[in-house]
């Protein structure tokens, strides 16, 4: 019998990495997939040296479908944990064919692939931007869906979609959606982190880049919202309490679970000011912020009810705030120019 994989596309992301360190500590067989645009193979080095496992990792596009075939003719895949895409908002609403073509178009590669092996498990990486503006709070996994500020959300709600048709057209397929809200921080031992390309799109890479001396301020879009200091609120999940969200999810996957969604968050949500004087806190460093006015499409208040996945995965998160920022500051200050900066 053939040692059976999961495969991880874009493995060698920020998040993606972080679950493959996750499920080789559980024992399981990875082979991951990225086609390196916004990743590095250093990272997947990395991983190796945290876990002490080898990793088999081939740079493959999911617009390309022959290249997918030759990974599942070369594996016996028995579960898809799908990571890769294109995930800069800003970037999604000045480029809306690139993120259609890219996300959509590379998945539908990937799900036909899997119906032609076969391979009828998958675990989708989505995000609480399916939601769009909340409509109550705590947003749960009933909360509406669709109604997407950028098409970076829509891609991911589109995906979403997708794969329930899938699975209403042939009840053989299990698929676990699983919607994240803000990751941040970083594996404990400072080698793997969020490596950001250019400017940073979310706020703690921003804030570290900032304290490590490589941006002058951060800027605040908007200090009037209805929250309590005016600015923002979001739901801050560490990253190993995400990824180990995914190898939770791996036991609903084999139990013939169907389509099934789950929220993956804290259920606290932290304003923009609470972040910086967390990281400040943290890294000993005084982080300089300019106020600008709001960002189109950005929302005052959002967080999640994560209580399904805690009664149907036995999950919950582990790592407070405290945690996320001392994590985040030890992978910025030792790789103050992330994977580029190593020898």
């Amino acid at each position: 019998m053939a040692e059976e994989y999961i495969l991880v596309t874009g493995g060698a992301g920020y998040i993606g990495s972080h679950t493959v360190v996750q499920l080789l500590n559980a024992d399981y067989n990875v082979v991951v997939i990225d086609n390196l645009v916004n990743a590095s193979m250093e990272s997947i080095s990395r991983v190796e040296e945290i876990t002490g496992k080898k990793v088999p990792t081939h740079q493959v596009d999911l617009l390309d479908k022959n290249a997918i075939i030759d990974i599942f003719e070369k594996y016996k895949i028995s579960i898809v944990m799908h990571f890769a895409g294109l995930k800069a908002v800003g970037e999604s609403v000045e480029l809306p064919l690139l993120y259609y073509h890219t996300n959509i178009g590379g998945t539908v590669n990937l799900l036909e692939v899997m119906k032609k092996f076969d391979v009828k498990n998958i675990i989708f990486s989505s995000s609480a931007t399916v939601y769009g503006s909340p409509v109550y709070l705590p947003v749960d996994e009933a909360h509406p869906v669709g109604g997407c500020t950028n098409a970076y959300g829509k891609t991911k709600f589109f995906i979403e979609e997708i794969i329930k048709d899938v699975c209403n057209a042939d009840k053989t397929w299990n698929a676990v959606l699983l919607r994240y809200f803000n990751p941040v921080g970083a594996h404990s031992s400072g080698k793997i982190g969020e490596n950001p390309q250019g400017v940073p799109n979310n706020l703690m890479p921003y804030v570290a880049q900032v304290a490590v001396g490589k941006r002058e301020f951060l800027t605040i879009y908007g200090n009037d919202y209805n929250t309590p200091d005016g600015t923002g609120v979001r739901d801050y999940i560490h990253i190993v309490d995400l990824a180990l969200g995914h190898v939770a999810a791996i036991k609903k996957l084999t139990s013939q679970c169907g389509c099934v969604v789950y929220n993956l968050g804290t259920g606290k949500g932290y304003s923009v000011l609470d972040m910086v004087k967390a990281f400040e806190k943290a890294s000993g460093k005084t982080i300089p912020y300019k106020i600008a006015p709001r960002r189109p499409g950005d929302i005052a208040t959002v967080y999640a009810n994560p209580e399904k996945a805690e009664k149907e995965l036995g999950w919950s998160t582990s790592k407070d705030l405290d945690e996320m920022c001392e994590d985040l500051w030890r992978w910025q200050s030792d790789n103050p120019n992330g994977y580029s900066s190593a020898s």
